[in-house]
């Protein structure tokens, strides 16, 4: 039995849950094409913009302007007056779709994408060959666009760069979803990333690390996208709680004293784009 309770039902597949300079939560539904804003405490949901290009992760500039990823057209955009403009271009950067993003306090946003035709892969021979030990996944940078839409790249040969967040000593952690593990990066002052490392190996737990959150104390919650589970990860590898979830988890948010699970039976888009599978569910931590 599950550990969490279904905050919402009727998703196609929620990712990018974040918590708003409103206090809300808000989350992106790739097949809805959809960002939405959620109160927590009333359930009243607001549709905050679409996305033609799918959208995924979200962050905010210091002034409270939304940034989204638009995954398809490896964009950036910015919500102006209601209405989203073009705030950076990927496509000299990302290798295939972009994905989950973090907005950092100074407004810089680190980008990540998949490289390669993931879904592509998996449909044609399954998720299998993937999980053995001697396949490699392709590489692909990490890009970071400046406040004003500027892009470089960050950082180069990560696996599947994916969710990403800022530990509370100041350095960036992301999942390396096809690397089954957590890489941790020096922040200088300029947001350039240096002193590259392994925060933690999962591929032994069976996890391959998807949407990320980290709390207070500098534990990294984990998505792990293949189990109905949420796991708290450690500097090391060692996992201190687990927390069980109604079906396969793929982002996670701390909103107040709340864990928000992004859950859907597969990432696959010729099951969650035609029925409304996905669920929001939490956890009182």
């Amino acid at each position: 039995m599950a550990d969490t309770t279904v905050l919402r039902e009727g998703l196609r597949f929620g990712e990018g849950p974040r918590q708003g300079p409103d206090g809300r939560l808000w989350y992106s539904d790739f097949y809805d094409h959809e960002v939405r804003a959620l109160d927590l405490g009333t359930g009243e949901q607001e549709v905050v913009c679409e996305v033609p290009q799918q959208p995924s992760g979200l962050g905010w500039l210091p002034d409270g302007r939304l940034l989204v990823v638009s995954m398809r057209d490896r964009k950036v955009l910015r919500q102006e007056d209601g209405a989203l403009v073009e705030h950076a271009d990927l496509g000299g950067i990302a290798t295939f779709h972009a994905n989950d993003m973090l907005v950092d306090p100074h407004g810089r946003a680190y980008v990540g994408n998949f490289g390669f035709d993931l879904h592509a892969a998996i449909a044609a021979g399954g998720e299998a060959p993937m999980l053995q030990p001697d396949w490699v996944a392709p590489t692909t940078p990490l890009a970071l666009v400046r406040p004003d839409g500027s892009v470089e790249v960050a950082a180069q040969d990560l696996r599947f760069p994916n969710g990403t967040g800022l530990l509370p000593d100041g350095r960036l952690v992301i999942a390396e979803t096809l690397a089954f593990g957590l890489t941790a990066f020096d922040v200088a002052d300029d947001g350039t990333l240096s002193g590259r490392r392994v925060f933690a190996s999962l591929r032994e737990h069976f996890i391959a690390p998807d949407g990320i959150a980290v709390d207070a104390d500098g534990g990294v919650w984990v998505a792990p996208a293949l189990q109905p589970f949420v796991f708290r990860v450690e500097e090391g590898g060692e996992i201190t709680r687990k927390v069980e979830t109604s079906q396969n988890c793929f982002a996670v948010a701390i909103v107040d004293d709340q864990l928000v699970c992004c859950t859907a039976p597969s990432s696959q888009p010729e099951v969650v784009s035609r029925a409304r599978l996905g669920k929001l569910e939490v956890f009182g931590l």
